[in-house]
């Protein structure tokens, strides 16, 4: 669990689409072996540490769903470590499950893939690229965020150009309430859940 509030630009070294090495320094400290830690959004396990990077096995799917496709060497990244029970929850609560990609168009506005946009909702939580964001305006499959400066300056948001993607996380709160109004709507019960091994 993360809280969207990103700790450090790291840097990728090398990625062959299974392993990838970023370079940093921040997220090193107190980091051991078998932690996690989310880069742009989409949370790794630490499988091998230096002193100034560490080493993620990276699966097929999230290849697949994320921008990992497209990481080279050099590439700046956001980088958080997981949640302790006594850190402050500045963002709001992210899994580093990323649900998909979007396009940046232009002015802090990106355009969603259909099956997300149902997600978003104005005034509400989103993550991109590992950055905890309030949604600004919502409509047509495209969203714009609110972004202060000092947020700007610190992530690899600042980076972007059009046409580029990013990782997208919804608000998990969004994704209970479908299932709960699905159960809902279709008289589904506990009871039949757990009869049918659902549970």
């Amino acid at each position: 669990m993360f809280t969207g509030i990103v700790e450090e630009i790291g840097r990728v070294k090398s990625f062959d689409g299974a392993k990838l090495v970023v370079e940093c320094k921040k997220v090193l400290e107190n980091t051991q072996i078998g932690d996690s830690i989310a880069i742009d959004g989409c949370c790794q396990t630490v499988v091998d540490m230096t002193s100034n990077s560490f080493t993620a096995d990276v699966s097929n799917e999230t290849v697949s769903i994320t921008t990992f496709k497209t990481f080279k060497s050099g590439r700046n990244v956001n980088l958080e470590r997981a949640l302790t029970p006594s850190t402050r929850i500045g963002g709001h609560f992210v899994q580093g499950h990323v649900d998909g990609t979007a396009k940046y168009i232009g002015n802090m506005t990106f355009e969603l893939p259909q099956e997300l946009d149902k997600y978003v909702v104005y005034k509400g939580s989103i993550t991109v690229n590992g950055v905890s964001l309030t949604v600004s305006k919502n409509e047509n499959r495209k969203f714009s965020v609110a972004i202060i400066p000092h947020t700007l300056e610190n992530t690899n948001l600042k980076e972007l150009r059009t046409g580029d993607s990013v990782n997208i996380e919804t608000d998990i709160l969004g994704r209970y309430v479908e299932k709960f109004l699905y159960l809902k709507n279709n008289n589904i019960t506990e009871e039949f859940l757990k009869e049918n091994g659902f549970m």
